[in-house]
């Protein structure tokens, strides 16, 4: 797809995913313009003043809850993703109503103004959390992944198509273990792990921006309504830690409200209703009442779930030490 001539929105767009979607993209594609729509003026003032990015931002301050500082954003646009939402597992249990009003609600806004706007793809942002949810977050996720697929029935002969991608933790992003341990280890406390069998999947973020915009390359292809899964290695969590640190002790907290053994991308009931395409899967729609031209692939019916702990793939501690120097 040629991007020349496309603007951009990008929700949550000072954000982890958002901040690094921006400068990944303009490494290759050279849009028109991108905006910028979220709520921290500071970090959009940083990313606006940025000479790397040569002037084709817009800042947009908003929030998704707000509709129609929303729908003026998306005048003109011709590409959202959707990024913004309230992402700590821990903080969204403490702030339920907040969760819902920003992952739900925000969503629900999207939708709406996409339509209304006459945008043509809307790519949004889902968690492996989605998947058989144990806490709020995940259950906020699940929500908006059912309301981008089915928002697809309200486009009528309008041209929009809604999209998901779906990952787990990335590795380097705010709030994930890797900073988090990396600053407890400078202050000299123990580290703390919450169940030493765990497994998760790898995933850095130039890898999350690859794959987020070959599926928006990959949308002129198809019907709306998918979620696209990538196929990644596996870690252990001690395994990390080992690869993070020599000397440096540890102490067992035992697992928190929500937390999972292991991540799960895809539930085996899912499979039914998935495709192969070899470098990743391919989540159908079950029941599409719009006009929907069925992808071709492998069918995985049948299939296991797709999780970290039954990967076939894990990185042994030298490759897991070899990927965290390449993101610092």
């Amino acid at each position: 797809m040629d991007f020349t001539n496309k603007v951009i929105l990008v929700t949550g767009g000072s954000g982890s995913f958002g901040s690094n979607f921006i400068r990944h993209f303009l490494k290759a594609r050279s849009p028109r313009r991108i905006r910028i729509y979220s709520r921290d003026e500071h970090k959009q003032a940083d990313l606006l003043s940025d000479e790397y990015y040569g002037g084709v931002l817009d800042g947009f301050i908003g929030d998704v809850r707000d509709k129609d500082r929303l729908r003026r954003a998306m005048e003109g646009v011709d590409i959202v993703v959707h990024a913004a939402a309230l992402k700590r597992v821990q903080a969204c249990e403490y702030n339920p109503f907040e969760t819902v009003k920003t992952n739900i609600i925000g969503s629900m806004n999207v939708v709406d103004c996409a339509l209304d706007a006459g945008v043509e793809k809307v790519l949004a942002v889902s968690s492996d959390k989605a998947v058989a949810p144990l806490n709020l977050y995940g259950a906020t996720k699940m929500c908006m992944e059912k309301l981008i697929i089915n928002a697809n029935n309200y486009r009528g002969k309008g041209k929009t198509k809604f999209c998901c991608v779906r990952y787990g933790n990335v590795a380097g992003s705010k709030g994930s273990v890797v900073p988090a341990w990396k600053e407890l280890s400078v202050k000299k406390i123990p580290i703390p792990i919450n169940n030493p069998n765990a497994t998760r999947f790898w995933f850095d973020m130039k890898d999350v921006v690859t794959f987020a915009t070959g599926v928006l390359e990959q949308m002129d292809y198809v019907s709306g309504g998918e979620i696209f899964v990538p196929k990644l290695p596996s870690v252990k969590i001690m395994d990390l830690f080992h690869a993070m640190f020599e000397h440096q002790e540890f102490t067992i907290n035992g697992d928190r409200v929500g937390d999972k053994l292991h991540e799960t991308m895809i539930l085996a009931d899912e499979m039914k209703h998935t495709i192969d395409l070899g470098d990743k899967y391919i989540i159908l729609p079950q029941d599409p009442h719009w006009e929907y031209v069925p992808i071709k692939g492998e069918k995985c019916n049948g299939r296991p779930s797709y999780d970290s702990g039954n990967n076939s793939e894990f990185l042994s501690i030298n490759d897991i030490k070899e990927r965290l120097s390449k993101i610092g």
